[in-house]
């Protein structure tokens, strides 16, 4: 580990896809930048990143229904869906562009295609997928999509799911061949193992304890060697908290103005997992259903398909739940801790606004195994208890904010805080999360390096073709775009229907 005197150009704490993302698009505009990565467990990529721990599903909104709200006036609003799509396309680019170099390795060590698809039934849901499908099916992003109500069509789709249905429930399905499951544990460790070899220092096993503001617009970034007790600080211009649920107590920590009234608001889970290779061959796809009344935009159930290290499983859920862990291998106290006398008019406006939501999460922490299964039979109504084994899912902390005229709402999304000067900027929030973590990234640079930003935007855009750019409004270079992705990623054909 670097000496108490070392001065570096840029600190990330947190050793998953935010990091590994910001550190390799950092390393191509400025290669001469000393970068140190700080992650307190023994190996990247071990929270929220993990493949186990999401739902690894290329967030593109072509199956998320919670990307597409219906209004009062019964109108669908794709504004969302068309955002989240244009970001992971970009992710899509940079992904090409490090494969093309020899950066990444092969792709289908962290990508897989597979079809994205929507599931609804009885008569209300199945005219909203209706006027979803109208409302996406007409948009360049979304051309994609097909709707079916045929029996016969959606039993090739999804054979396990139809086995054993009554069909006299209304159904409805739309389908994107362009889905893709994506290993983003994968994905981080061949990112940060690239950075490595470029000169930078990934600290593992190391905890951030204090950051503090030096005179000359720099900050001391103090943190302990776990193992051995040993501490160490480092004198940076730039820091950025890519640290999951733990960055609200390291924005805390450092004292900015900026960060005051956030609070977090930790969401548990648990997936219901298969490895039976005679299910997973009967089940390629991702289907995600309509979540309950209350439940959190996370929450949404659905049924996916992981490609993991070469071999295929299946994962059903999330159930949500409650704990007061920040992070999965976080302490009981990471809730209580963070609560300070700038935030707690915005905790306490949250606990009396989201009630529902807290009545959802203890419900959901109350279910039985049994009550589980049930859950999932909605999606596989013949699933058998011994195929399937219940698995801590990542913790989510959904962003808690005070905004104008009221003083504290729960956001479901992610979110930069950063400095005036530029000098520290932190990431909080969930999902889609992974999935646009390159637009994100870019956001950061763009607003903690306004001056430098404008003469990196040629090289960003050799990287990734639609930097500044809604593809949405551009139907040729999409189209170009998503041609050169598709084929450098391996991602041309769908995987095939059983």
């Amino acid at each position: 580990m670097a000496s108490e005197s070392t001065h570096v150009d840029v600190v990330l704490i947190g050793g998953g896809i935010m990091s590994a993302t910001l550190g390799m698009l950092l390393r191509h505009v400025q290669p001469d930048w000393s970068i140190t990565v700080y992650e307190r467990l023994d190996r990247v990529a071990a929270e929220s990143s993990d493949p186990w721990n999401n739902a690894g599903t290329g967030h593109a909104a072509l199956c998320e229904l919670n990307y597409t709200p219906e209004r009062a006036d019964g109108a669908i609003d794709i504004s969302k869906a068309v955002r989240v799509n244009e970001q992971f396309h970009q992710s899509r680019q940079y992904w090409s562009s490090l494969v093309s170099s020899k950066v990444l390795p092969e792709p289908k060590t962290f990508i897989s295609p597979i079809p994205h698809l929507s599931y609804v039934s009885g008569e209300e849901d199945v005219a909203f997928l209706r006027k979803r499908y109208d409302a996406l099916a007409r948009h360049p992003l979304f051309s994609s999509l097909r709707l079916s109500a045929d029996l016969a069509e959606i039993e090739r789709w999804v054979p396990m799911m139809m086995e054993g249905r009554d069909v006299d429930v209304p159904l409805l399905f739309t389908r994107s061949d362009d889905g893709t499951d994506v290993n983003f544990g994968a994905l981080t460790r061949h990112l940060l193992d690239a950075l490595a070899r470029q000169g930078a220092e990934i600290a593992l096993g190391h905890e951030v304890q204090s950051l503090s503001r030096t005179g000359e617009g720099r900050w001391t970034v103090c943190a302990t060697e776990i193992a051995s007790g040993k501490r160490t600080s480092i004198d940076a211009r730039f820091v950025f908290i890519g640290a999951g649920g733990r960055a609200i107590h390291l924005l805390q920590k450092s004292g900015i103005p900026e960060a005051r009234g956030y609070g977090g608001f930790p969401v548990g889970g648990q997936w219901l997992r298969s490895r039976n290779q005679a299910l997973a061959k009967q089940h390629r796809a991702k289907v995600y259903g309509k979540s309950t009344v209350n439940a959190p935009p996370m929450a949404m159930p659905h049924l996916d398909l992981r490609m993991i290290d070469g071999k295929p499983g299946l994962l059903f859920g999330p159930y949500a739940g409650f704990s007061p862990k920040f992070l999965k291998q976080g302490a009981l106290t990471d809730l209580p801790r963070s609560i300070t006398r700038d935030n707690i008019l915005t905790f306490l406006t949250v606990a009396k606004d989201e009630f529902p939501l807290t009545r959802y999460l203890i419900a959901q922490a109350l279910q039985s195994n049994i009550d589980k299964l049930e859950t999932l039979r909605n999606f596989v109504p013949t699933a058998k208890e011994e195929d399937w084994e219940l698995v801590a899912a990542g913790q989510r902390v959904q962003t808690m904010k005070s905004v104008p005229g009221k003083r504290g709402v729960l956001e479901f999304g992610t979110e930069v805080v950063s400095t005036r000067d530029g000098t520290l900027a932190g990431l909080l929030g969930a999902s889609p999360g992974a999935s646009t973590a390159v637009s994100i990234m870019l956001d950061v640079m763009e607003r903690c390096f306004s001056s430098e930003y404008p003469g990196w935007r040629p090289r960003l855009r050799e990287l990734i073709p639609s930097e500044g750019i809604e593809l949405s409004r551009n139907p040729a270079m999409l189209q170009e775009i998503q041609a050169e992705t598709d084929r450098v990623l391996q991602l041309k054909s769908a995987v095939p229907v059983t």
